[in-house]
Formats: C-alpha cells, structure tokens, sequence
C-alpha cells in the first residue's frame, strides 16, 4: 500500500510541476515556453540518480518505484498532452499505439509483470542470478556514456541562452525540493532512514529525463530549440552531482 501511495505521489506532484512550470517558465524566457514547462517535471533516475544513489548505499531499489510514475507521465500523460497542444493529427489510434510501442512503457510493463509474478525473484534466486546481474551491468554500463555523447555533441550556449537555462534550472530546482519536502510530510517514517531518505533526495535533484526530449519534440520550432533542452539538461547534471557531494559529506 506505501508503494501504491509513493506511485501516486509522485505523479500527482509530477501533474503539479507542470502546472507550475506552465506559470514560471515564461520568466525564464517566452521564446522556450512552449516545452520549457515539461522540463520541469520528471527527471532520469536510471542513468543518473540511480547510479549515484547506489554508489553510496550498494545495493537498493528504492528509487525504482518512482520511475514508474515518472514512466506513466512521460510516455502516456505528456504525448496526449503535447498531441493537442501541438495541434497534431494524430488519431486516438495512432497515439495509442505509440504509447504502447514505447520501449520505455513496455519495459515498465514487463518489469511489473515479472515483479507481481515472482518471476523475477525467482530467477535472482536461482543460479543464473549472478549471471544475469552481470549481464544487465554491462550492457547498461555504457548507456549512460552514450547518451552525455548525444546530448553534449551539439552543445551550444550563448549569453542569449545562458540566462534562461540558469533561471530554469532554479525552478527545476525549487520543484525538486518540493517534492522531497513532500516525503517528509507525507512519509515520516520512511524519511526518519537515512539509507531511503537519500533516495528521494538524490532522484528529485536528478537532470530532466532523457526519455522526455523525443516526447517534446512536436514542440519545437527549430534545431535551436533542441540544442537549448539539450544544454539545460547537461548543465543541471552539475546540479546533480553538488547534491550528490552534499549528500556523501553531511549524510551518507
């Protein structure tokens, strides 16, 4: 029942964000309105919170429990949302259908049916579990390196979109805490452990999703606008890592 509660925290506070976004992002500037509010929402907990939160507790899977709010808000809430701000002519079927052939969508699904079956915990358990540990941490391994490759090889910040990518990540930054504010509140108990209170804390300080960039693509009007989510997102990563240290001197 937690766990159902945490889910649905999680994507409330995401709806939220937006909504908040939708107010603050046009005093970061008017000329990235259109998406810059969607980047306030769900950030990458598997390629960067993750990494850094198990780099200091070993071994969890604390935070995995909020990708799937942060799955079902990117990849099922945003495209519908972004079909009809985008003025798109996507049919329900055909959205529909994107939705459900997401690779993102469909490994949630595989993951919750292999968890709720047993399946899963059954093969850890089994003698092929080291085996296949060892087989998801090297081919996961260098996905996160690709994907800084893609999002820094056309890096380009200027004085025009330094001030608006500094003034966004504040916002981005104010939701994040937040939403780890709202931990406290809503889960004491869980927060009085300092091994799971580094979660929330590390997980919401964590970049904008990488999944989300393709989701708001309907949204731009030009290769500038995807070079400017791209900086932001690279930039925030400094963010994330001033936390994570923040994190391993005054509480790990």
């Amino acid at each position: 029942m937690t766990q159902i509660k945490i889910i649905a925290y999680v994507f409330v506070a995401y709806m939220i964000a937006l909504v908040y976004g939708k107010i603050v992002a046009p005093l970061a500037s008017k000329k990235y309105v259109k998406f810059s509010p969607y980047l306030l929402t769900v950030v990458e907990g598997e390629n960067v919170a993750l990494p850094l939160y198990l780099s200091i507790v070993g071994t969890s899977s604390n935070t995995v429990i909020y990708d799937i709010a942060g799955t079902v808000t990117c990849f099922i809430i945003f495209p519908i949302l972004i079909a009809k701000e985008s003025s798109s002519a996507t049919s329900t079927k055909e959205l529909v259908k994107s939705i459900f052939s997401n690779s993102f969508v469909i490994a949630v699904i595989i993951g919750l049916a292999l968890n709720l079956t047993g399946v899963y915990s059954y093969l850890l358990a089994s003698p092929l579990g080291d085996t296949i540990t060892a087989t998801f941490s090297q081919v996961t391994t260098p996905i996160v390196s690709m994907i800084l490759f893609c999002l820094g090889y056309d890096l380009n910040i200027d004085k025009n979109t330094l001030g608006p990518i500094l003034k966004l990540i504040g916002m981005k930054l104010v939701a994040g805490v937040a939403i780890i504010v709202g931990f406290f509140i809503l889960f004491p108990d869980l927060m009085a452990d300092k091994t799971y209170m580094m979660a929330p804390i590390l997980y919401f300080t964590a970049p904008t999703g990488f999944g989300l960039m393709p989701v708001i693509e309907p949204l731009y009007e030009n290769e500038d606008d995807g070079a400017f989510t791209s900086a932001f997102v690279l930039l925030f990563i400094i963010v994330s890592l001033i936390v994570y240290t923040l994190v391993v001197l005054f509480i790990a």
